[in-house]
């Protein structure tokens, strides 16, 4: 099999030519992506329900605003937490290796997590705090079943997620390679944006090449 190049912690936005209405201007944060499959979720889909309403420990952290957002299509009865720890990175950025269990978050069907070994000093691998467990840079997996007071102080930014964007082997190299998406850098305030429903056009924007035109956009690709 051919080496994939991972690009774990990168943006997925969807081009205006992709006709999936689950990925219609999706904006998807990839949490892992190697030669066994890719797993993100849309950064850019809030639902009407409240953190509160499903997990209330954890309502007073997550930013604003204050809901669940639909993760993608994939195991929606599941929960995936995605805080931004300041100053996580850039120590140890980059993909989890191999088996590190970043993908079985969410996909067990029940509140789901990265799961964190404890050290003997109270701190994560890698001086990680416990609870966390970093994706990319600053951004990281939350363990939803661990008491909130552990991240309470340390946390930048949290965002619930219902369910995610899985992709098996090769999936999205094809879907790359058909131009459904573009790939750009992700920012830590990607993942805690107050306006999510103009992260689409915010993320292409800042590009400084053609893909800041894209922003312009109609909605209705008819009117273009």
């Amino acid at each position: 099999m051919t080496e994939v190049s991972s690009l774990t912690g990168r943006l997925l936005v969807a081009t205006p030519a992709l006709a999936d209405p689950n990925f219609d201007r999706a904006v998807v944060l990839l949490l892992d992506h190697d030669e066994e499959g890719s797993l993100g979720v849309i950064l850019n889909r809030p639902t009407p329900v409240g953190v509160a309403d499903i997990l209330a420990p954890w309502a007073e952290l997550a930013g604003e605003p204050g809901v669940v957002f639909q993760g993608g299509p994939v195991s929606l009865d599941s929960a995936l937490g995605v805080a931004v720890v300041p100053g996580g990175g850039p120590s140890g950025e980059g993909a989890p290796s191999p088996g590190s269990g970043t993908r079985t978050g969410g996909a067990d069907g029940g509140t789901a997590g990265a799961p964190v070994t404890d050290t003997a000093d109270g701190a994560g691998p890698g001086d990680e705090p416990l609870g966390w467990r970093r994706v990319h840079g600053a951004i990281g997996l939350v363990d939803l079943e661990a008491p909130p007071e552990l991240l309470a102080a340390v946390l930048g930014s949290l965002r619930i997620f219902a369910g995610y964007a899985g992709w098996g082997p090769g999936q999205l190299e094809d879907e790359l390679v058909e131009g459904a998406w573009y790939v750009v850098e992700s920012e830590p305030g990607d993942v805690s944006s107050p306006d999510p429903e103009q992260l689409w056009r915010a993320v292409l924007r800042r590009q400084r090449n053609e893909l800041a035109m894209v922003a312009t956009y109609p909605d209705d690709p008819s009117l273009n």
